[in-house]
């Protein structure tokens, strides 16, 4: 059982550790049930939560003191029981339904946007070839990266206040961050130690609150670190916590609509004919709909391309969908895509409220289009900070959140840092949760639409995803287990400085040295999807179902963003 105790002479104010932390497995069961207790219109039924196995190595194979496998693990769960309850509404009620999480599986999950790849070759592999932007059909990445002082531009610094630090975020678009610090972009380092001091020094002429005031009024992505004591003190972290992790709600001022049987079609997977429209960018939002899209959806991810992406998280969240090119200026163009809207059962942004209100495709807008319709529809949020509250419209992504909540701060102390120095965790966590968190919202609102009728409001945001991890109720492990951790996986120094991309490397090369049998090519956990765009090897999802024809899977290969005109796209 576990035991937890304050942690804050080891991790900082804040904190708590799990001094008798549970195999993985069974902690991902453990939290399972407090997450279903905590979760409102999920199954609080004992009998109902036993049906899913846990199995997986008992100690954690992610670095660090988080227990982001143990969410990962409790999170995919979640995602099987209402798998179940879908195929249950659709098909007929039955007993036998059970699911299965490999705790190991969800722990690659997690890291599995640098898994991915083509033609045998990893995208870290085919970066450092060169022939990266080769590949993709339209170049998105651009010179985002293209100088150590752009590279840089992300990470964390030291500012004036004494302990205090603060992440740096300018991956999609550094020029404007270095200006404000007062760095003309233009000028040369000879490498990215040099870049990422030269930085240093001008992030040290600034206070922490007053860089969070200058990114503020330039609408610039970028956070204090916070020690998760400190966070929790913010008026927007006491606004978020009033809010379920797992929020989606039914829209009751919306016209009412009928009860919507699901689709009945060949594919049995629980999502089968439902229609999925996603405008998102990066990493969470794809996970909304990549994950829609195993359960069986037709998912159409809408990307601008006018607009700054990641080319290399395409080989992996871009499985199972179709991707369409929109610029939202043309109006021809905004009318294909509303054309498509006008159908679809569920559409996923992860824009700004004002940015996508402008376009005629605000909640209010699409919940007059379902009136009309006479069919309920779900409108699903992805964002930084959460659906209300002072920092709610700020833009930020995965690094802010880690450094906001705290865990970028629990991360430096757990290196051995005691001057306040801040480094990211090792993979994109909250991404990731984020985007499971919101596939799981908007599978309950499929759920509850099928059985009463109406719209519903699903919201996740990547904050609420990364304070989980500093909850009592979760803990972190103890200094011992992440020193046994170290020694099986032997993980690289990793720093301050680094890009999410540059520590997803050192996982990844730990976990090919101590388990290559499971995290390699030929792993198990691993699928080949043959698409027109070449041979991927990307992988499986985590969640199994008792049903083998019902469990979910990658029905095509992934396929680069912008691959079809907006004219040219249809619903199977």
């Amino acid at each position: 059982m576990a035991r937890i105790v304050s942690g804050t002479d080891i991790y900082g104010p804040g904190t708590w550790i799990d001094s008798e932390a549970l195999p993985v497995p069974n902690d991902a069961r453990r939290l399972f049930k407090v997450l279903a207790e905590v979760t409102p219109g999920f199954t609080k039924d004992p009998v109902v939560l036993n049906t899913v196995a846990f199995t997986g190595s008992p100690e954690t194979i992610v670095p660090g003191p988080l227990k982001s496998a143990v969410i990962s693990g409790a999170l995919h769960a979640m995602s099987g029981i209402v798998s179940n309850e879908l195929l249950e509404l659709r098909d007929g009620q039955t007993s036998s339904r059970t699911a299965s999480v490999d705790t190991d599986h969800a722990s690659f999950w997690l890291g599995s946007v640098g898994m991915s790849r083509r033609s045998g070759q990893t995208v870290r592999e085919i970066a450092k070839e060169g022939k990266l932007a080769a590949i993709f059909p339209k170049d998105l990445e651009g010179d985002i990266f293209g100088t150590p002082l752009r590279l840089r531009a992300t990470a964390n610094y030291e500012t004036k206040d004494d302990g205090v630090w603060f992440q740096l975020h300018g991956s999609l678009g550094a020029d404007t961050v270095l200006q404000t610090i007062g760095i003309d972009a233009s000028q040369e380092c000879g490498s990215n130690d040099e870049a990422y001091q030269l930085i240093a020094e001008h992030v040290r002429k600034f206070g922490a609150h007053e860089l969070e005031m200058m990114h503020l009024v330039q609408g610039l992505c970028g956070s204090i670190c916070y020690t998760p004591a400190g966070w929790r003190q913010t008026r927007m972290a006491k606004d978020l916590s009033k809010h379920p992790l797992i929020n989606y709600k039914h829209q009751a001022h919306a016209v009412p609509t009928p009860a919507i049987p699901l689709p009945v079609s060949a594919d049995k997977r629980p999502l089968a004919g439902i229609k999925v429209v996603e405008l998102v960018r990066i990493i969470a939002g794809p996970v909304i709909g990549t994950t829609l899209a195993a359960l069986g959806a037709d998912v159409i991810r809408v990307n601008c391309g006018r607009l700054p992406d990641f080319n290399s998280l395409q080989l992996t969240l871009n499985a199972g969908v179709r991707t369409m090119d929109v610029d939202l200026a043309k109006d021809d163009e905004l009318k294909h895509l509303l054309k498509l809207i006008a159908d679809a059962d569920v559409f996923i942004q992860g824009y700004r409220p004002g940015v996508i209100a402008r376009k005629g495709l605000s909640l209010d807008d699409l919940l007059e289009i379902a009136g009309k319709r006479g069919k309920g529809i779900v409108y699903v949020e992805e964002n930084c900070y959460g659906p209300d509250g002072p920092m709610a419209e700020r833009p930020g992504w995965q690094q802010i959140a880690d450094a906001a909540s705290g865990c970028s701060h629990v991360i430096g102390r757990s290196l051995g840092y005691k001057d306040g120095t801040c480094v990211l965790p090792a993979l994109p966590v909250p991404d990731m949760l984020t985007g499971l968190i919101g596939a799981i919202g908007t599978m309950m609102a499929i759920r509850d639409r099928a059985r009463q009728g109406g719209s519903y409001h699903v919201f996740a945001s990547l904050m609420a995803a990364a304070a989980l991890h500093l909850s009592p109720e979760v803990g972190l492990y103890s200094p011992e287990a992440v020193q046994g951790c170290n020694q099986k996986f032997g993980w690289d120094e990793t720093g301050p400085e680094l890009f999410v991309l540059e520590l997803l490397d050192v996982v990844l090369k730990g976990w090919s040295r101590a388990m290559p049998k499971y995290s390699g090519e030929d792993s198990p956990y691993i699928s080949t999807l043959k698409g027109d765009w070449g041979e991927f090897q990307v992988l499986k999802p985590v969640i199994q179902l008792s049903d083998v024809n019902a469990s979910p899977y990658f029905s095509s290969a992934p396929e680069p963003n912008c691959y079809r005109g907006s004219d040219a796209m249809a619903w199977l």
